[in-house]
């Protein structure tokens, strides 16, 4: 697995194998993120469009999307508005605004209630254009007269003076007094003409009439993330997380899998493989207590990372393997052939492995089983064994556990004289007629080929 690239088919695997654990780890990540919406207070979020009229360029508008969200305009709102234990700064991080198409600036308000949602939108946007309109008009004082209109009424004003002086001039006919009030009519038209043009031509002034499009609308809903996003996120980043963690695993495994391998760790050669049917369980020392339960509940008392198990022969064909190791040991060690096989504890693989060649080997060679531990492994002293045979199955122990299996075989003054190796299987109906077993035969057919070949 540690050099295999990751395909569908192991993420099946996990799935099919894991899906327990998997589903309470969804399970508490969708609990997590349930207690994290009760942390998080709810919020409610509705925006108001401003229409900016005239020519805009795109630098301006960001400029005046900046001016929605400053502290001059955000001040203002929050001293109208009067909300007690929110500060300004506080606001300014609840307000925020973008520039949308069509010269429009929508300004955004997120409360914890609805209704206040809406009166903030609304209340920032006014203070936006109030303010626009004061810079447009020169002045920062919420005091003093813009100055457009402060123009117009210099107009006026300028237009009753010319009616005054129009009045107090000479009433008579002569030319002087006509010329005069010839002049200051045309001043008057002049007058009235340029600040015609100067309303016309004056963008400042086009751009200061600007124009909230109705009131905010009060949300309905909760503003993101809400507490089934949070559900949802939680469960997903449990599940996801899960997974990786099953491929990191994985991906680190450092058990011997390949025959070659086993045989180098133990230092000894390889005699065959025997097959065991059924499911392969996971191997794990014999012990009471909350893991003897928790691990079947939780789906984790079998391997996931090994390939589905092989279909095999019948019980007949399984048989012919042990019977064919047993004949090898027979060729292999002088007399009395006795032998002392050696099973890692915790691996029932190995262990049912071990009890058929007993069962088949009938005290030729008489075979010995003893479980050793992997963690401080201990081997009885030799007796009349002729040496110790291992049995294990692949892809359940590191190099350095087997090492210390052929360690603990040597300082009991055992040769370990060959390695067996068991793989669970998928077995088939045994049967039932066709090819009796024939013990001499298959022991005569196993002498014949015992110096060639693997089992």
């Amino acid at each position: 697995m540690s050099d295999d690239t990751i395909r569908l088919v192991t993420i099946g695997r996990i799935l099919r194998r894991r899906w327990r654990l998997l589903a309470i780890l969804t399970l508490v990540g969708a609990l997590v993120g349930y207690g994290a919406s009760l942390l998080i207070p709810p919020r409610y979020t509705t925006s108001v469009s401003v229409l900016l009229p005239g020519q805009w360029e795109e630098r301006e508008l960001l400029t005046q999307v900046d001016i929605a969200t400053s502290s001059a305009v955000v001040d203002r709102a929050a001293a109208r508005l009067g909300w007690t234990g929110v500060s300004s700064s506080e606001l300014r991080d609840r307000v925020s605004a973008e520039a949308a198409d069509g010269n429009i600036v929508k300004i955004s308000g997120t409360a914890d209630t609805p209704e206040r949602a809406q009166r903030l939108s609304d209340q920032v946007a006014q203070e936006f254009v109030r303010f626009a309109v004061r810079i447009a008009g020169g002045s920062t004082d919420p005091g003093a007269a813009t100055g457009p209109e402060a123009l117009r009424k210099q107009v006026v004003e300028t237009n009753r003076r010319i009616t005054d002086l129009a009045d107090t001039a000479d009433p008579g006919q002569t030319v002087e007094s006509v010329q005069t009030r010839t002049e200051l009519e045309k001043l008057r038209t002049a007058l009235q003409d340029a600040m015609k043009k100067l309303n016309e031509a004056d963008p400042a002034t086009n751009k200061a009439s600007m124009v909230v499009m109705g009131p905010a609308a009060r949300p309905t809903g909760e503003a993101p993330p809400t507490r089934m996003q949070l559900i949802v996120a939680g469960a997903l980043l449990f599940f996801l997380l899960a997974v990786i963690g099953h491929l990191a695993a994985a991906r680190m495994n450092r058990r011997l899998r390949t025959e070659p391998e086993i045989a180098a760790a133990l230092g000894s050669a390889l005699l065959g493989t025997v097959d065991v049917p059924g499911e392969r369980p996971a191997h794990r020392p014999k012990g009471r207590g909350s893991r003897a339960w928790v691990r079947p509940l939780l789906g984790v008392d079998t391997r996931w990372d090994v390939p589905t198990p092989r279909m095999s022969g019948d019980e007949a064909d399984r048989r012919i393997r042990y019977r064919r190791l047993c004949a090898r040991l027979r060729d292999q060690l002088p007399a009395p052939r006795r032998l002392l096989v050696v099973v890692p504890d915790g691996d029932e693989i190995a262990r049912l492995a071990a009890g058929q060649l007993v069962a088949e080997a009938k005290s030729d060679p008489l075979l010995r089983v003893v479980e050793v531990s992997v963690d401080r492994p201990v081997v009885p002293d030799r007796d009349t064994e002729s040496g110790a045979l291992v049995v294990l199955s692949a892809g359940s122990w590191t190099a350095e556990e087997l090492v210390g299996i052929a360690g603990a075989c040597a300082d009991g003054r055992h040769e370990v004289v060959g390695i067996v190796v068991a793989d669970t299987v998928r077995a088939r109906p045994t049967r039932t007629a066709g090819r009796p077993p024939d013990e001499d035969t298959l022991v005569l057919a196993v002498r014949g080929h015992a110096t060639g070949g693997s089992v």
